[in-house]
This record gives structure tokens, sequence and C-alpha cells, in this order.
């Protein structure tokens, strides 16, 4: 089973002469053990196909079916508890506490979930993975761009999720953390078994890709 499917998908934003289509019947399906890549430019609708896939968004035509189950026949606490045990989210803006030092950013994902999440071990072995492990003790203010994006790597990781969604995960990042960052994401999938889909302008991260898909205009065309 694909652990997400998005059949014949459309998103439409406004009405009348302020309608805007940012999906067009779109259908894709991400399977476990692999990354798969959603590339395209600025406004090309990827950051919606994203949150209609994480079930963050209800879609205006079509169907998304998230580890088998449709969001849009879900309570909002069901949906909620789907998107705690399943998925990670490693959006744009980061979202980290500002009031919280990095260490405390996962302390906060032990109090809303509260088992299955990474070892000490594990997570000590991520951090000093993505090159942050010196950064426990610091605020997010105190981080440059790309220490607040991989923070949030590590802590959209954490919960240890079965589903990986990230939201153009290298954009603040150097050549040699791209490939860390991609390497990781290609060994999630590998190694851990987990479906990990990325949205990306980075042509960087293709080499690490099984699948690859360009999205333009909001209409999506499988490459590889």
């Amino acid at each position: 089973m694909e652990a997400i499917e998005l059949h014949r998908v459309g998103k439409v934003y406004g009405k009348g002469v302020s309608k805007v289509t940012a999906l067009h019947d779109v259908s894709f399906s991400a399977p476990a053990g692999q990354l798969s890549l959603v590339v395209g430019p600025s406004g090309s609708g990827k950051s919606t196909f994203l949150t209609i896939a994480g079930g963050l968004q209800t879609p205006t035509s079509g169907q998304v079916l998230i580890d088998g189950h449709d969001p849009a026949t879900m309570t909002a606490k069901q949906r909620d508890h789907l998107r705690l045990t399943t998925l990670g989210f490693v959006l744009q803006s980061y979202n980290l506490h500002p009031s919280l030092t990095v260490a405390d950013q996962f302390t906060l994902v032990d109090r809303v979930k509260k088992e299955g999440n990474l070892s000490k071990q594990e997570l000590a072995t991520l951090l000093a993975e993505l090159g942050i492990a010196d950064l426990i003790d610091k605020y997010p203010g105190q981080l440059s761009g790309g220490q607040r994006q991989r923070v949030a790597i590590a802590r959209a990781l954490y919960p240890n999720p079965t589903i990986v969604l990230a939201d153009e995960p290298t954009a603040a990042l150097d050549r040699p953390r791209v490939a860390v960052v991609g390497q990781l994401m290609q060994d999630l999938a590998k190694k851990y078994g987990k479906a990990v889909v990325v949205v990306t302008h980075d042509q960087r991260l293709t080499p690490f890709a099984d699948r690859i898909a360009r999205i333009e205009d909001g209409r999506l065309t499988m490459e590889k």
C-alpha cells in the first residue's frame, strides 16, 4: 500500500474574478522506502500540494489517502491524531518556539507525543549528523537561518514519523549541508522504510531521489 495517494486532486481559491486554481487534476503516490521529489519554481503549487498531501488542507476535488485513511472523512480529533503519529513536517517557516532552547523544542514534543519518539542516543546521533549538537542551549533567535532549518528538520524527525513531508528543506543551506540533508532523507527512506516527500526548487537534491515529479502552474508530471 502506498503511504500517500492523491487521486485527481484539484484546489481552487476564491470565486469569480478572484478565482485561482492552485492544483489541476493532480495524481501522485509516495511509497514507503522511497524518497520522492516534487520539483518546481516558486508559485507552481508546491506548498499547496504538500499541505494537501499532509492533510493540512482539504482539496476542492479529488481524494487524498494518508496511510490508507481519507482525512476528509475523519473528525478534527482523528486528523490531529493521524498527523501526530504518522506525519513529520519540515516547513519553510521553521515553526520553532522562540522562547524555547533547541533542547526544549524536543521536550515540548515529548509533552504532546509521549511514546514512540527517538531515544536520547538516536537524537544525539541525528543532531551530530546535522551539525547542530553544540547548539542545544541556544534560542532560535541566536541561530542563523541554516541552523534554524536544521533544527526544524531534527524536530520533525524526532517523533519518528512513518511519513516525512518537507517544504524546501535545503533553501537556506550551503552545498555541503545540502548533501547531508539529501543523504539523511535518502537514509530515512532506505534504511528505515519511511515515505519521504520533498517539494523543492533545489536541483542539488535530485541525485538522492528515487522518484522525481515536476509541478508547474499546478500541473504535475512524473519525470522519474
